[in-house]
């Protein structure tokens, strides 16, 4: 699926048990991603494998319903997710790889692109669209880490 990936690489000057902590907690991509309208952890206690956030976020104009389960919990280095919901496109596997840069924590994020029914008549739309934002994704994660 490597042609339908995307993400992006930014050192964070913050150190990576902090960087860690604040990506875990899904209900903080609200902070860094100006799709998502709203989020909430619909399972209970702290963030590990199985984990599952349900959020609101518009693309292109249109609001949908999106869940998350978090698939791989490994402090301090790594966070995988699988998105659950049933749309046109959907992240079967997307993740978060955190390594020690100096004080700081090199980050680095993806995505991995699926579609189903209309998503394949736009998929080429969407992932050029997702490979072009990536780096202002990335920088938005860093902006919210650094100013919380």
């Amino acid at each position: 699926m490597a042609d339908r990936r995307f993400g992006a690489t930014v050192t964070i000057e913050r150190p990576i048990e902090e960087v860690f902590a604040f990506l875990a907690e899904g209900e903080n991509d609200k902070k860094f991603s100006p799709r998502v309208i709203e989020i909430a952890k619909t399972t209970e206690g702290p963030p590990a494998v199985g984990t599952v956030f349900a959020s609101t976020v518009k693309d292109g104009g249109v609001k949908t319903k999106r869940k998350f389960e978090l698939t791989v919990v490994e402090s301090p280095s790594r966070i995988r997710w699988k998105e659950l919901s049933k749309a046109p496109i959907v992240v079967p596997e997307g993740g978060y790889d955190l390594k020690p840069a100096g004080q700081g924590t090199e980050l680095s994020f993806f995505n991995e692109l699926e579609s189903h029914g209309f998503g394949k008549v736009i998929m080429g739309f969407a992932l050029r669209s997702a490979r072009k934002g990536a780096d202002d994704f990335v920088n938005s994660i860093k902006r919210a880490i650094e100013a919380s």
